[in-house]
C-alpha cells in the first residue's frame, strides 16, 4: 500500500478529508443534497520550523487535530440541523447590512473563544481520566502493602480497561453509530485509492473500513506508550513527584506515538504490521460498514482536496476513466 497523505475525521452527517495545504467538509442536508465547503490549512501553531521536528510535530499535529476536528464537527451540526439557520435568518431579518456585518464578526469571536474553552476542556478530562485517574486507582492497592512496581501494572490494566469500556460505551450510542459509519466511510476511501483502485462508490464499499494511521489506533498507541514510559517513575519516591511527572510525560507520549503511527503507515513490514494490529483490533468498534450514499459524502469531500487520479496515474501507472474499472484487484 503506497501512502496518499490524505487524512480525515468522520463529522456528524459527513466526513472531512486534509490533504497537504487544503481541507474540505462534505455533509449530508435534511434534504439529502451534500454540502460542500473547501478551505486552506492553517496550522494554529503557525508555520515555524521548530513546531516540524520529530516528537514536537506530534504534540503539535494532536493539538491541531483537535482545534481542526472541534471547527469540522460545530460546522457540520449546523449543515445537518438546517433548521436553525431559518430561525437565524428569521431573528436577523430587521437588521441592516452593516448591523448584519458586526453582529456576524462578534459570532465569529465568540466561536472562536469557544472552540478553543471546548478542545482545552477536552484535553484535561482526557488526561485526567486516562492518564491521571487510573494511577490514583491503582495507588489504592498500597494498602496491600504492594511495591510501586506492582502498582505501575495494575494502573495499565486500570488504563487499558477504562479506555476500551469507554469505546465500547460510545459505540453502542445511536448518534455515535451513524458517525462511525462515516468513520469506515472515510477509510474505505483512502484504501480504495492507495490500493490503486479508481474512486468509485462499487470500489469505495468492497474497499477495507480499517486505516494504520487512524486516530483510533493513535489513542490506542497513546496508552500503550505512556504505560511503558511510566515505569521510569517506579524507582521515583514521592506519590505526588509521580503523579506530576506522569502529567509533563503527556505530550513525550503524544509525541513518540505520533512517530510510530507515522512510521507504521509508511512501510508495509511485517514488524509494522504487528504493531499496527492491536489499534486496528480497535478499529472494529470505531468504524461500521456505511451505506452508499455515506460513500457518496466522503468522495465528494476527497475530490475537493485530492487529486485521487493523477495519484493513480503516477504510483500506479493507472490511467482511469470516470467509473472505469482498474486491474490491480480488491485491496
Amino acid at each position: 500500500m503506497k501512502s496518499s497523505n490524505i487524512g480525515g475525521q468522520a463529522v456528524m452527517e459527513g466526513i472531512m478529508m486534509r490533504h497537504k495545504e487544503k481541507y474540505s467538509i462534505a455533509v449530508r442536508r435534511p434534504d439529502q443534497e451534500i454540502e460542500l465547503k473547501v478551505e486552506d490549512y492553517k496550522c494554529v501553531f503557525g508555520k515555524a520550523k521548530f513546531w516540524r521536528k520529530p516528537v514536537i510535530r506530534g504534540v503539535v499535529s494532536f493539538v491541531d487535530s483537535l482545534v481542526m476536528g472541534t471547527k469540522c464537527l460545530m460546522y457540520s451540526a449546523e449543515i445537518a440541523g438546517d433548521e436553525e439557520d431559518e430561525d437565524y435568518a428569521a431573528k436577523t431579518a430587521h437588521l441592516t447590512e452593516e448591523e448584519k456585518a458586526v453582529r456576524k464578526a462578534k459570532e465569529g469571536k465568540q466561536f472562536q473563544w469557544l472552540l478553543y474553552v471546548t478542545v482545552a476542556v477536552s484535553i484535561v478530562i482526557s488526561i485526567a481520566a486516562f492518564m491521571l485517574l487510573p494511577y490514583v486507582l491503582a495507588s489504592l492497592c498500597r494498602k496491600a502493602g504492594t511495591s510501586e512496581f506492582v502498582v505501575t501494572i495494575v494502573e495499565a490494566f486500570v488504563k487499558l480497561a477504562l479506555f476500551m469500556g469507554y469505546m465500547l460505551l460510545i459505540s453502542r450510542m445511536k448518534d455515535i453509530q451513524r458517525t462511525f459509519m462515516y468513520h469506515g466511510a472515510e477509510h474505505k476511501c483512502i484504501n480504495c485509492v492507495e490500493h490503486g483502485l479508481p474512486l468509485t462508490v462499487e470500489n469505495v464499499m468492497k474497499s477495507s473500513r480499517q486505516h494504520k494511521r487512524c486516530g483510533t489506533s493513535f489513542l490506542f498507541l497513546v496508552m500503550l506508550v505512556s504505560i511503558i514510559l511510566h515505569f521510569v517513575f517506579v524507582l521515583v519516591p514521592f506519590y505526588w513527584v509521580r503523579l506530576l511527572g506522569r502529567l509533563l510525560m503527556v505530550p513525550v507520549v503524544a509525541g513518540i506515538s505520533f512517530e510510530i503511527i507515522q512510521w507504521a503507515g509508511r512501510t508495509d513490514s511485517k514488524f509494522a504490521d504487528m504493531m499496527s494490529k492491536p489499534g486496528l483490533a480497535m478499529q472494529k468498534l470505531t468504524t461500521i460498514e456505511p451505506t452508499p450514499d455515506m460513500v457518496e459524502v466522503a468522495i465528494a469531500a476527497v475530490e475537493a482536496v485530492f487529486d485521487w487520479k493523477a495519484y493513480l496515474k503516477e504510483e500506479f501507472g493507472a490511467e482511469t476513466e470516470d467509473g472505469g474499472e482498474e486491474e490491480n484487484g480488491e485491496p
